[in-house]
């Protein structure tokens, strides 16, 4: 899962597209504008899908947007359909190379990373980070996310007035913690949320889109080069001590480059958003301040009804394939909502509200199949310890402005609030 996006590689996505299809134009791809129905899934109205979406996916649960260019873009936005395309890996491809149409070779062109590879690859990188995902090897987290958390919360204590809790609870957690499973210092903290959130800055154009994961990059580069003379503790010290020559510079930088913005700006969301349904609900905010019980079943809803990553990576399409009824060509792109998907009524009733009682859904919040995403457990480690401490610590705590005051993001694929100010006495 973090800061997991306007805010993520789909920007990135639709911008090569552009550039592939018009610089042979004389375009400028800065002033291009990404069209407006590939917008809708990732708009929100306040913490629900738009209401355009879940009406496409009763009508048809695989569209064809309308798109320039020559573009075939298809929107996947039923549940079962969704891990349909999600899990077959044969009939569609993440590989970065067709954002392009050549292969992706160095560091300014490439993120890298397991969203935007296919097996063999795919399962070569993920096999350097399973370990390190492992409820084992997370487990030495334990102290230090909890050690964080206590943290943030004295902090937030100190304050004479109101407080943001996206700056002083959101944010500051997830970098942390990913900060001590890379094991890099805390003092680049700020750098990193620098250079995940302007990676996905939509507003700011391609061209800084891409000048922000080139930077990323470079950084994360820098960082591997350290841990490669003196291996410490953390995720890529002990992936270089355990495979070595295994795995390049470049592939490595990648890999910590997706969990710095797949652990970062996803928890940090969830943190925020799940603390506004805290706020909006005094008998769930009750719930968790007092019953130990309750917390993982209201994490797992939690994670179900916000879906702050709203799609998954684009697929492309390798061969003709029919999904729905829909045929689907080769070489078309498919990006699934997933948003969209986890409030499909095969997924069970009123999906549109919050029940912390709720069995445990099989949500795709963190997506399906092979890139299902492997932070899974990290990123629910932090939110079961993250909620119920802040509510326990500021019984009293409540909302500093009306909700209709909050300024979300207007489109994004990771959605989030800009800021969250409460009063907490």
């Amino acid at each position: 899962m973090v800061v997991g996006s306007i805010r993520s590689r789909v920007t990135a996505w639709f911008a090569r597209i552009y550039l592939s299809r018009v610089r042979k134009k004389g375009l400028d791809l800065g002033k291009l504008p990404i069209p407006e129905p590939a917008l809708m899934p990732l708009k929100r109205n306040g913490l629900d899908p738009v209401p355009e979406l879940g009406q496409m996916r009763s009508s048809a649960p695989v569209n064809k947007l309308p798109m320039p260019f020559g573009i075939n873009l298809w929107l996947v936005s039923g549940y079962d359909e969704a891990k349909a395309v999600l899990s077959n890996t044969k009939a569609f491809s993440n590989d970065f190379a067709h954002l392009l149409g050549t292969g992706a070779t160095n560091v300014s062109q490439n993120p890298g990373g397991l969203g935007f590879a296919d097996p063999p690859v795919h399962t070569r990188l993920r096999k350097l980070l399973t370990p390190e995902f492992t409820m084992r090897r997370l487990a030495r987290l334990t102290p230090g996310i909890k050690a964080i958390i206590e943290q943030c919360l004295d902090s937030m204590d100190e304050a004479a007035g109101p407080v943001d809790l996206v700056a002083e609870f959101a944010l500051p957690i997830p970098s942390l913690v990913i900060c001590e499973l890379l094991g890099v210092p805390y003092d680049d903290r700020d750098d990193f949320q620098r250079l995940a959130m302007a990676r996905f800055d939509l507003f700011g154009g391609a061209d800084a889109s891409f000048g922000a994961i080139s930077e990323s990059l470079e950084y994360l580069l820098g960082v591997v080069r350290k841990q490669r003379e003196n291996p410490g503790d953390g995720l890529l010290g002990m992936i270089i001590k355990e495979h070595g020559d295994e795995i390049e510079d470049l592939e490595l930088a990648g890999l910590a480059d997706g969990v710095l913005t797949g652990g970062f700006e996803t928890t940090a969301s969830m943190l925020a958003l799940g603390a506004l349904v805290l706020l909006q609900n005094e008998d769930t905010f009750t719930l968790i301040r007092d019953d130990d019980a309750a917390i993982s079943g209201f994490v797992e809803e939690i994670l179900r009804y916000l879906t702050v990553v709203q799609v998954a990576f684009p697929r492309f399409a390798r061969e003709e394939i029919e999904v729905a009824g829909q045929k689907i060509n080769k070489g078309d792109a498919v990006v699934v909502s997933l948003s969209g998907a986890d409030r499909d009524g095969a997924l069970g009733d009123n999906l549109d509200t919050v029940n912390p009682h709720r069995e445990p859904t099989s949500h795709l919040a963190f997506g399906y199949g092979v890139h299902r995403c492997i932070g899974a457990e990290l990123a629910r480690m932090e939110l079961r310890a993250a909620y119920p401490a802040l509510v326990r610590r500021f019984p009293a705590m409540r909302l500093a402005k009306s909700a209709d005051e909050l300024e979300f993001r207007k489109v994004s694929i990771v959605y989030g609030v800009d800021s969250l100010p409460v009063l907490l006495k």
